[in-house]
């Protein structure tokens, strides 16, 4: 039998209530992080985004101080070959990412007088940059008002709104965060609206987690309808998950390393011994750098970076 009982929306919600509790909250716990220091500029703030994407924060502080400095701006990059990108890139994982930062700076520089652009519809037209990435970019180094959604911001909304754990992404999700930031009399997002969504952002990171969240130290815990539901296990379609032990992505890693770790191009023999459980697998991450750009073939039959054959 269909159930009558309609899910519950952030429209719902006591906005004011939510808006102040976890301002206040994150006004006094925020973590002092160096990409949100003052003064930091759009290109920075961009380099940060890139590099957080699935990658934890306490691995990205170093190498994010490192590039800052190295390239503090994207004619500093564009001058770099890919390959020297990658190289910096080290072990963040998704190396992808860093050659299409590099395309970007690229663009940046030619086009954009080095400056990073302000507004959604323009950073969207960005090599390597998509929804989030544009957003978050908007909100945090313009204090745009506009709704930004990671999976910390997903897992808040879905239990405290929802009364669940969030299942895979959806367009709803987007909605939901714009209609919990602060507004005016008028219904106009105020001045705040940025820093709400940093505060959201930071209160799925530190508090709601995905493991172990702290609902005692909540600053919602009182209209939180997952906690009142008892805090009800995931029951919904498989989510999606990654792995990484013995597939493809780590064979890729482990390829990336012969050459990042090499200062010019290297033969076959180099490559192969850095992956011997299954060479089908090997050629198989090999062909996809080539594919992706990441490697290439030099005229001599040799492997290198991108940009260094």
């Amino acid at each position: 039998m269909t159930s009558s009982v309609t899910p519950p929306t952030c429209d719902d919600v006591n906005a004011g209530h939510w808006n102040r509790a976890i301002l206040d909250w994150f006004r006094l716990v925020r973590r002092d992080l160096p990409w949100r220091a003052a003064g930091v500029s759009g290109w920075q703030i961009l380099i940060s985004e890139i590099m957080l994407q699935q990658t934890p924060v306490s691995r990205v502080v170093q190498p994010w101080q490192s590039w800052v400095q190295r390239w503090p701006v994207p004619s500093a990059m564009a001058a770099e070959t890919g390959g020297e990108v990658l190289r910096a890139w080290g072990k963040l994982g998704y190396p992808r990412r860093a050659l299409r930062l590099h395309e970007c700076a690229k663009v940046l520089a030619a086009e954009h007088d080095d400056v990073v652009p302000h507004d959604v519809g323009t950073l969207l037209a960005l090599p390597g940059i998509g929804d989030y990435t544009a957003r978050a970019v908007a909100c945090f180094a313009y204090g745009q008002a506009v709704p930004v959604v990671d999976t910390n911001v997903r897992r808040v909304i879905a239990r405290a709104i929802h009364g669940r754990e969030p299942g895979n992404p959806s367009k709803a999700d987007l909605a939901d965060a714009e209609a919990l930031l602060p507004r005016d009399s008028a219904g106009l997002p105020t001045a705040e609206a940025p820093e709400f969504s940093a505060a959201l952002m930071e209160l799925g990171a530190l508090v709601c987690t995905a493991r172990n969240p702290k609902c005692e130290v909540c600053p919602v815990s009182d209209s939180c309808r997952w906690l009142a539901r008892g805090r009800p296990s995931y029951d919904g379609p498989a989510r999606r998950t990654q792995k990484y032990e013995g597939t493809d992505r780590q064979a890729r890693g482990r390829l990336l390393d012969v050459l990042r770790g090499s200062s010019g191009p290297v033969e076959r023999p180099a490559l192969d011994i850095a992956w011997t459980r299954d060479p089908a697998q090997r050629d198989r991450a090999l062909d996809s750098l080539l594919t992706d750009g990441l490697v290439e073939l030099t005229d001599d039959g040799l492997f290198c970076l991108a940009g260094e054959g």
